[in-house]
């Protein structure tokens, strides 16, 4: 049986004339307990509420306040030196405390939310310095909302063709006791050295986006190619068609073939 949860003792407390051989009935899938459902029904009767009692339960052993402010000094990064947080499993390995109660400590005393940390290019002081003046150059080129809805952004991307595996999931049983006595072929994914990849093309905006151009497997993607198949038969016919007589702007990235001369 799982947790009884506030969803439940609400649907409990809505059909409380039920009695709990009905609700058990009617709701096979929560796989109450009778006796619990007995006893919410009673405090609701006498008292016309489903909460518990202030106070009731077992007394908090872990979740005291000075644990709660030892893993919140070190769940938390310190803002004079980033990225000094602990993990929960680091903590209770640095505290003796139980991961369950520090995570609940995290979630329920802190009130704390947890993001995934994602992968950034480190810029230096001139990176930044150049990116802020640029963000003025573009502010100043594309001033209203208007002039930002013709901009189009293109950009390449390369598919592999092998599909990938998730090697966590990719298991094999076997009634052998030793993972030698096996059969390698049973236990050897063969892969390619290169996988085979195509490459597509498309541009976005605001006003739509352009089919995706396929890119020949066979070709080499320099300036003379790419101006001529992809911009040319591909993307800019496209984009003059959707934008019709409005001025447009292309916006490309610094790929050699996007900034060569021709």
């Amino acid at each position: 049986m799982g947790r009884m949860t506030e969803e439940d003792r609400s649907l409990i407390f809505f059909h409380k004339g039920w009695g709990s051989w009905r609700m058990m009935k009617e709701f096979p899938l929560k796989m109450w307990n009778r006796r619990t459902v007995d006893n919410i029904i009673k405090r609701i009767d006498s008292e016309s509420t489903t909460a518990r009692k202030l106070g009731s339960g077992r007394p908090k052993s872990a979740r005291t306040a000075e644990n709660v402010e030892v893993v919140s000094d070190l769940i938390c990064s310190q803002e004079e030196t980033l990225h000094s947080h602990l993990s929960p499993r680091e903590i209770e390995r640095h505290t003796g405390i139980s991961r369950s109660s520090i995570q609940r400590m995290i979630k329920k005393d802190l009130a704390l939310k947890q993001y995934k940390r994602v992968v950034g290019q480190r810029l230096n002081a001139d990176c930044k310095l150049k990116g802020f003046h640029r963000s003025h150059q573009l502010l100043q080129r594309f001033p209203t909302d208007r002039s930002v809805r013709a901009v189009w952004f293109t950009n390449e991307k390369t598919f592999t063709v092998e599909t990938p595996n998730n090697t966590q999931n990719d298991r094999v049983y076997s009634r052998g006791t030793r993972k030698y006595s096996v059969s390698a072929s049973r236990l050897i994914r063969e892969r390619s050295h290169f996988s085979r990849s195509i490459m597509v093309s498309v541009g976005v905006s605001r006003m739509g986006k352009t089919r995706v151009i396929f890119i020949d497997p066979e070709a080499k993607v320099n300036s003379e190619y790419y101006c001529q198949h992809v911009l040319g038969d591909g993307l800019l016919v496209d984009v003059r068609n959707r934008c019709q007589r409005y001025l447009w702007t292309l916006q490309q990235d610094g790929s050699p073939y996007h900034t060569a001369k021709k």
